[in-house]
């Protein structure tokens, strides 16, 4: 066993999220920003000459068969790779969040290992594996924070004079995790909100739009609605990121985040530029 890295998965965090649609198969119809923050999850590769890939948590307890596994299985399968690698995980990043953890691991596997084991894809094949992982993974394998539409596979990077300004941010996951697939199968679901502009967007970066899923996930999990409330106390304006439980609020001043009920995960979070790993995969065969 020989040669290793330790890389970042950091988190997203949807800046806002609204639904203009529904596709005859099933599928919902989105625009949103997507935010890359400094909250982070850790993951250490070996890399192993015998084919077979294993997982360490080093952190909080992770499913059987995570996203990393899967990744990098999924670049074994494509590639006919027959070396192998140690995996450890220091999960940091909450689950059931909308904050894109386990999509953000499986990317940086995907960098990480494509490098490890002297692949050198080019990051349109690297995305194309990383599609059939999760919505969210090619996202991440751009590296850069983005306006997101269609079903999360229309990325257009916010650069120049639409690119984010350096800000803070309260991020709160309150104990109750949600599901995605309860949230998208509600018929109370708004599902025909117009669409938005870039330019729009650009206008008013943290102040605008809303979560659409918002409402469906407060009647479903009360901890969503407590959370907005207690950023409220403290005068700060919480909305939803993603599908799952947490919220975040932008912080224009410093503001003191203690204090939060048990079980509850709070950081003040800083919005990164480009994801650290952005220069390990070229668009070049």
């Amino acid at each position: 066993m020989h040669a290793l890295y330790d890389v970042p998965a950091p988190a997203k965090l949807n800046l806002f999220l609204h639904i203009t649609g529904r596709r005859a198969d099933g599928y919902h119809l989105l625009q949103s920003a997507f935010m890359l923050i400094d909250w982070c999850d850790t993951l250490h590769f070996e890399r192993c000459e015998s084919p077979g890939v294993t997982r360490e948590d080093l952190g909080a307890a992770l499913p059987e068969d995570d996203l990393t596994l899967r990744a990098a299985r999924a670049l074994q399968s494509a590639t006919g790779c027959t070396q192998g690698a140690h995996i450890g995980v220091l999960k940091t990043v909450p689950a059931q969040a909308g904050m894109g953890g386990g999509s953000s691991d499986a990317a940086s596997t995907l960098l990480a290992l494509n490098r490890l084991w002297g692949l050198h894809l080019p990051r349109h094949a690297l995305e194309t594996i990383g599609l059939r992982l999760g919505a969210d993974v090619p996202f991440f394998l751009r590296g850069r924070n983005a306006w997101v539409e269609g079903i999360g596979e229309t990325i257009t990077p916010l650069e120049n004079a639409q690119q984010l300004p350096q800000a803070r941010f309260a991020v709160v996951k309150p104990a109750a995790g949600l599901e995605t697939k309860a949230i998208f199968s509600s018929p109370s679901l708004k599902r025909d909100s117009d669409s938005a502009t870039i330019l729009g967007f650009a206008a008013a970066h943290f102040d605008f739009g809303r979560n659409d899923l918002q409402p469906v996930a407060q009647a479903l999990c009360p901890d969503v609605t407590d959370a907005i409330d207690w950023l409220k106390d403290r005068g700060l304006q919480g909305r939803m990121t993603g599908s799952g439980s947490a919220v975040f609020a932008h912080m224009s001043h410093a503001i003191d985040l203690s204090g939060a009920p048990q079980g509850w995960q709070v950081r003040e979070c800083e919005n990164l530029m480009i994801h650290p790993l952005a220069g390990w995969a070229t668009d070049e065969n």
